[in-house]
């Protein structure tokens, strides 16, 4: 199978969990690219922040014109994360390959984990709490953290701000999903800004495409959801992810 299919296979799966699921595809990108298109840990990482990037953008896009991005609390949110961002990012590239994989495959054992759990649902965490309940010193914690998972893994970290922002920032379910895509953007900007020079060598015949197909199926993953039981969508996905994270790992310790 040509490099260009498996690009656009890739990317179509990964913007498929991202429409549906509304995170947790990006962690499907970094094996992807490794495994099936060649790319080292540290080019597997800056591509999937450009594919991330590019994905949220336009995810971002239509969940603004519905009107469930919440720009004032999702910028100071995102703000936390900018400097983490930008430091791990520098960090990835010095790393070992085994150690990188390493804790690539334990974040991805973390989302398989909270995915195969019962939904919370927001409304238990959303009522009654207003700006004056938020923990200013939790909300800055949980920014920082999830941007400094982002610049070093290449996760956008869907699978952890949708719920940070719903514990945390006490949202409701449709605006922490839309202000999400807001925060993973800014992380992987600022992380992509920190890897500049780790862009040059990048094969830019297979980024392009597997981005494209990734934009394409996450309109296709938004339909899906609609006809699907989301339980059941996450619970597959859990387990696709549990078993790319086994083998990322017995790769890394042998």
């Amino acid at each position: 199978m040509s490099t260009l299919v498996l690009a656009l296979i890739a990317g179509a799966v990964v913007g498929l969990a991202l429409g549906a699921l509304g995170g947790g595809g990006s962690v499907l990108a970094v094996p992807a690219l490794i495994y099936l298109l060649g790319f080292t840990p540290a080019e597997a990482t800056t591509a999937s922040l450009l594919i991330v990037t590019a994905t949220s953008l336009t995810a971002l896009f239509g969940h603004a014109r519905s009107g469930h991005v919440r720009w004032k609390a999702g910028a100071l949110f995102a703000a936390a994360g900018i400097l983490p961002a930008a430091a791990a990012g520098v960090a990835s590239s010095r790393l070992p390959q085994p150690v990188l994989i390493a804790a690539f495959a334990t974040v991805a054992v973390l989302a398989a984990t909270r995915m195969l759990r019962p939904a919370r649902t927001a409304s238990g965490a959303g009522v009654g709490a207003g700006v004056g309940a938020v923990r200013p010193g939790r909300a800055v914690g949980t920014g920082a953290g999830l941007g400094a998972l982002t610049g070093l893994l290449g996760v956008g970290g869907g699978f952890l701000a949708v719920p940070a922002l719903v514990t945390v920032l006490a949202f409701e379910m449709q605006a922490a999903v839309g202000t999400s895509l807001l925060v993973i953007s800014v992380n992987s900007l600022a992380a992509l800004a920190s890897r500049g020079a780790t862009t040059d060598g990048l094969d830019w015949a297979v980024i392009a495409p597997f981005t494209a197909a990734a934009i394409l199926g996450a309109w296709d993953g938004k339909r899906l959801a609609a006809r699907a039981p989301g339980p059941l969508l996450q619970r597959v996905f859990a387990v696709t992810l549990l078993a790319v994270a086994a083998f990322m790992l017995v790769d890394a310790l042998t």
